[in-house]
């Protein structure tokens, strides 16, 4: 077994534990009742309790390859993410749902790439974000960091137009029972910009 995550479970049981003892018997005789549905890439330099300093119980998390969402399709199969969307809003009826990507995201820059005949799962989750990529005729030539920030910010607007053809989530959006929110987050500033719809643009949450 790897050493540093047992290493980890000791300090957990030993300093983190003790501290919120109280708090996941409570967690465990009400419930849980989240009140936020975060989806997230799966990178793991995107830690979402870190970045948000939520505590255990307030966030029900999907994290997959790229913060993509699926199209609501109900012959589409098996589906990880949009069953998670679906018990989030029925079951656990969120409030609000953020959709965050981040900077330096490789499954963003994958969908530039070439496909590979050898990853076929990749290859078809990737159709999820490609719709985001910038055309060649605003970009140029070449594909520069500043090029892929504006990619991964499209992406994050793509995945939450995709969470409104989800009926359930409309309905409660049209509603006011729920509240979408897209955010970018920028691992090396430790900064987060969020979706201002009516500017159509990326701003600090904190400017």
């Amino acid at each position: 077994m790897p050493e540093d995550l047992i290493e980890g479970l000791r300090r957990f049981r030993r300093d983190k534990f003790p501290r919120y003892r109280e708090h996941y018997e409570r967690l465990t005789a009400e419930g849980q009742h989240p009140s936020t549905l975060f989806i997230g890439c799966s990178d793991s330099r995107v830690v979402p309790e870190l970045l948000t300093g939520a505590d255990p119980g307030q966030l029900f998390i999907i994290r997959n390859m790229g913060a993509f969402v699926p199209p609501y399709d109900p012959a589409l199969g098996y589906h990880g993410t949009a069953a998670t969307i679906e018990y989030a809003v029925l079951a656990l009826h969120v409030s609000e749902i953020v959709v965050c990507g981040h900077s330096h995201c490789g499954a963003v820059r994958a969908t530039y790439d070439p496909p590979n005949p050898d990853t076929p799962h990749i290859q078809r989750w990737l159709e999820l974000g490609r719709d985001a990529r910038v055309p060649e005729s605003e970009r140029g030539p070449e594909l520069t960091e500043a090029v892929l920030r504006r990619t991964e910010q499209r992406s994050v607007t793509l995945q939450l137009k995709r969470l409104m053809t989800y009926p359930l989530v409309r309905d409660r959006v049209d509603a006011g029972a729920l509240v979408l929110h897209g955010w970018h987050y920028f691992i090396e500033r430790g900064e987060v910009l969020a979706l201002d719809v009516e500017r159509e643009a990326y701003v600090p949450i904190d400017p």
